[in-house]
């Protein structure tokens, strides 16, 4: 036999270490943003927290002169004074409110252009107070100051960057001195060992593996190498026992194919046996109950899911302890295969389901009948069955076989489950029994 052929090995698609360092990148760049992210918010407070220092600062320089010019009413320096604060780097918006006693509040805004009255920056809102003598404090106006919210995002912004250019410097120079390290020390010695490997075949058995390295060095290339010396010694001994091994199998296979061809035949045909005795009742050959179950939630789902008309007859043999009472068991048995037969030759359309569910009773499904239907089937199955005449002289409502019939259909809106329907069936059943046999009721 010729020895296998050793498959060529794929060409990598990428080295480790390249893999390694987007890994060490991608760690960098989600530890970057959110870094960043910390940075920014904490940043973004101590923004806000210097503009509102600012924002203070302003208002304890332009207070006292603010409020000269209002109680002097002195127009000209309250513009001058008001143009000098929304001047202010971190000022966006001022308002200023002139209250005089006995008239509306005058209100005077500066603010810049494109302003957004977003509500982020910090506000800051004082009473102007006067004093023209010692003593007395009137209140002259009201001073509100919003920060300027560009300014702030300005700010923020300059951080941002600095946070970012540092942080992906350091990512790069961190990548850069792994992937050397990891070339160096690891990838080289890889390289060999998949170079000596993907010369090893069944046929060719090379010398051990050598390492370009110290010997001092016990890590886990040493430990590669050293199994991947043991995996070669053990190869050339397990392909002597294989060529052995392969001859005895070669010769027991044709035979072992045979043994198993015969086998499976005789199980796929005890299947098939077994599968149509669990299936149908052994006395009448009809479906047994196990049948019917599998079948009728079939039909019932169809129907529900259809809005289609589904059917079931309950059928029990009138006064059947009797007959087996007069004629014997074994009579009784040829009676129940003669009212299968009947049930079989009336109920011979696609889909309908004749079984036989308990000693003496049968169910027949009925898909796609309503109960009109239904009942005239059963009439006819009464009518058949008494063609045969086949004597009862124990029977209490006739000289012959009858049966006693209930007849139900499913009703979608109140049956949610075939038993239900299956139910109806049985009282309907008692009731043709109630009201004298070998009658149908519904």
């Amino acid at each position: 036999m010729n020895p296998p052929v050793t498959p060529t090995a794929a060409p990598p698609r990428g080295s480790l270490g390249r893999r390694l360092v987007l890994a060490t990148l991608a760690f960098c760049l989600l530890f970057t943003l959110l870094t960043a992210t910390i940075r920014s918010v904490l940043a973004w407070r101590a923004n806000l927290a210097t503009m509102s220092a600012e924002l203070t600062l302003i208002d304890q320089v332009f207070q006292r002169t603010l409020s000269k010019a209002i109680w002097e009413m002195d127009r000209e320096a309250l513009q001058t004074q008001l143009d000098s604060v929304a001047q202010a780097a971190p000022v966006g918006r001022v308002e200023l409110r002139i209250l005089r006693a006995g008239r509306a509040a005058e209100v005077l805004t500066r603010q810049r252009d494109e302003y957004p009255a977003s509500g982020r920056a910090p506000a800051l809102q004082r009473s102007l107070l006067y004093e023209p003598y010692a003593g007395a404090r009137e209140t002259v106006g009201e001073l509100s100051l919003e920060g300027d919210e560009g300014l702030l995002w300005q700010r923020l912004l300059g951080d941002v960057l600095i946070i970012l250019v540092a942080q992906i410097i350091q990512s790069l120079l961190l990548a850069g001195l792994i992937m050397w390290m990891f070339n160096r020390s690891v990838t080289v010695h890889v390289q060999h060992i998949a170079r000596h490997l993907a010369r090893i075949s069944p046929s060719h058995q090379m010398r051990n593996l050598r390492l370009a390295r110290s010997v001092s060095r016990r890590d886990e290339l040493s430990l590669l190498e050293t199994g991947v010396n043991d995996l070669q010694d053990k190869l050339s001994a397990y392909l002597q026992r294989q060529r052995e091994d392969e001859q005895a199998l070669a010769a027991s296979r044709d035979h072992l194919a045979e043994l198993v061809d015969a086998r499976t035949a005789e199980l796929r045909a005890a299947n098939l046996r077994l599968e149509e005795l669990s299936r149908s009742d052994a006395l009448t050959g009809l479906a047994n109950r196990r049948h019917f179950d599998e079948i009728k939630e079939i039909e019932f789902r169809r129907a529900m899911r259809q809005d289609q008309p589904l059917s079931v007859l309950m059928c029990d043999v009138d006064f059947f302890k009797l007959y087996n009472d007069t004629y014997g068991h074994a009579m009784g048995d040829q009676c129940l295969q003669s009212v299968a037969a009947v049930l079989g030759s009336v109920f011979a359309r696609a889909g309908e389901l004749v079984a036989r569910i308990g000693g003496e009773e049968f169910a027949v499904l009925l898909p796609g009948s309503d109960a009109a239907q239904a009942r005239e089937s059963a009439e006819r199955l009464r009518q058949a069955l008494a063609a045969r005449a086949i004597e009862h002289s124990a029977s209490q409502v006739a000289p012959y076989l009858t049966l006693s019939i209930g007849v139900a259909q499913l009703e979608s809106r109140s049956m949610d489950r075939f038993d239900l329907l299956l139910h109806s069936a049985d009282q309907a059943l008692y009731r043709a029994k109630r009201q004298g046999r070998d009658r149908i009721a519904d």
